[in-house]
């Protein structure tokens, strides 16, 4: 495992973003966070995988791509679609991005945002709620099976699985309010 790539990565986006604004610094750093985190997910359940495959139990969901077929166009295309399958208000309007692509000894992982928001006529510009997915694609394993993907809401720990986990609004209200609170809290220590 190479969880020295990730470290890496982390610090030399903080070298990099010494030339940032603010804002684009903070942003480069959640990517870094919410990344590091899905590809240890990732590379945690790559090794249980194994373990399942050397004992004979291993089920995999062909519900995603094969390897051999995925795109960054492909990847953002699913991930959209899945989108499409959570239950939230339609209010809510999404923008999704790719982000980057980390390398490791034996996976490729692509990173996408997914940054939702409620804009009205009133606020057409409100705080953001962010959705990271992580697609991995090995580079052993049969090209024809599918590749994985996890996702993480922003400001969270809990690594998601689409099929496992049905996805609640809540999270991205929840994640608004975290913000919104950290702002007040922060001018109300300045002011």
């Amino acid at each position: 495992m190479k969880t020295t790539n990730i470290t890496q990565n982390i610090f030399s986006i903080k070298s990099i973003s010494s030339h940032l604004s603010t804002d684009k610094m903070e942003e480069q750093l959640n990517y870094a966070r919410e990344s590091a985190l899905l590809v240890k997910a990732l590379l945690e359940r790559h090794r249980h995988t194994v373990t399942q495959e050397q004992e004979g139990d291993c089920s995999i969901k062909a519900s995603w791509v094969a390897s051999k077929d995925f795109t960054v166009d492909v990847g953002k295309q699913q991930i959209r679609e899945y989108i499409q399958t959570w239950e939230v208000q339609p209010c809510w309007l999404y923008s999704l991005d790719f982000i980057y692509t980390t390398e490791e000894d034996y996976y490729t992982f692509y990173h996408y945002r997914a940054r939702f928001s409620t804009p009205n006529p009133q606020r057409p510009i409100q705080g953001t709620a962010s959705v990271y997915f992580a697609v991995s694609i090995s580079k052993v394993k049969p090209q024809t099976l599918p590749v994985e993907v996890l996702f993480v809401v922003e400001s969270n720990r809990l690594v998601h699985t689409p099929g496992d986990t049905v996805f609640k609004e809540k999270w991205m209200h929840l994640d608004c309010y975290t913000f919104l609170f950290g702002l007040i809290l922060l001018l109300t220590t300045l002011g």
